[in-house]
């Protein structure tokens, strides 16, 4: 154990050390927030205002950055993971796999101390994102998410900082050189915003594109984290509006279905522990097979 404990702290020295590569393993987050504070967040607040009259302008706006934020976070989740497994394809890249297997370390414990410092790395930067989300609602919004909030979203966040980090894992052991990986990484963060449904709600995708994305695991994880952050702030915006909250949640990923089927919660949860499972022995056996 303590050999894998080594490795684990080489290899976060090595990812913290990179102020560039933990920059952009945030990279999605950021582009999210920039998004939103440029223009999506002002068009979805006018929207909403003149279709809920009752509310008001700071209420919708409250709703707006809470939904914002859980898909910030949801991103975090899975881009800084993937991030944190550039020292892996480094280290394979530079040859540094033979100089370990010169040291009396066995395969496992490195394959081992590359998956855990990847899953610590991710844990650490979502809670940290979470944790400024909280504080801008309450402070900029005047949102507090309670303790019971609060709790359940950090434990769908850890569990996703799992189960993406082992997805991660799986589809960078086929990526060989730096190059490659800085290409994997960017076209993640890209592509994840939409498929998660975290820059558009997907009510506003077509019917088929949004039976798609709901079908996949980011839009699931997502729909988790929008329940708890957003849930009360969609309350009170549709308080004058009956029916409303129904059709919001559905347009904002609140509550998804994949055809007439209701995706639930505990469906998700399923699907991130079996994920986690799955990926985490495929990619050991990959990674360990690369080490030589």
């Amino acid at each position: 154990m303590n050999v894998v404990l080594a490795v684990i702290r080489r290899n976060l020295r090595i990812f913290f050390r990179d102020r560039l590569n933990v920059f952009f393993s945030l990279l999605g987050a950021v582009i999210l927030f920039g998004l939103y504070t440029l223009f999506l967040g002002n068009l979805q607040t006018t929207d909403l205002t003149d279709s809920l009259p009752g509310a008001t302008s700071a209420e919708v706006q409250a709703f707006v950055d809470s939904w914002m934020f859980a898909g910030i976070v949801l991103i975090t989740t899975v881009t800084t993971g993937l991030g944190a497994l550039s020292v892996l394809v480094e280290d394979d890249q530079s040859g540094r796999f033979r100089d370990f297997l010169v040291a009396p370390i066995r395969r496992g414990q490195l394959v081992l101390g590359y998956l855990l410092a990847a899953v610590i790395v991710a844990v650490i930067l979502s809670l940290i994102v979470l944790a400024v989300s909280v504080v801008y609602l309450g402070v900029l919004r005047g949102v507090w998410l309670g303790v019971p909030e609060i709790a359940r979203i950090s434990g769908v966040v850890v569990l996703c900082c799992i189960a993406f980090t082992s997805l991660s894992a799986l589809i960078v052991s086929f990526v060989r050189t730096s190059g490659a990986f800085s290409g994997l990484a960017t076209i993640v963060g890209t592509v994840l915003g939409f498929i998660a449904a975290a820059y558009i709600p997907i009510g506003a995708f077509p019917d088929e594109v949004a039976a798609v994305v709901a079908a996949l695991p980011f839009a699931q994880a997502g729909m988790l984290l929008r329940r708890d952050f957003a849930g009360d702030t969609l309350q009170t915006i549709t308080a004058d509006a009956p029916g409303a909250e129904d059709t919001l949640r559905a347009f904002y990923g609140m509550d998804l279905s994949v055809g007439d089927w209701a995706v639930p919660a505990w469906f998700v949860i399923g699907i991130l522990v079996a994920i986690t499972l799955i990926c985490t022995v495929l990619s050991a056996v990959r990674i360990r097979g690369r080490i030589r």
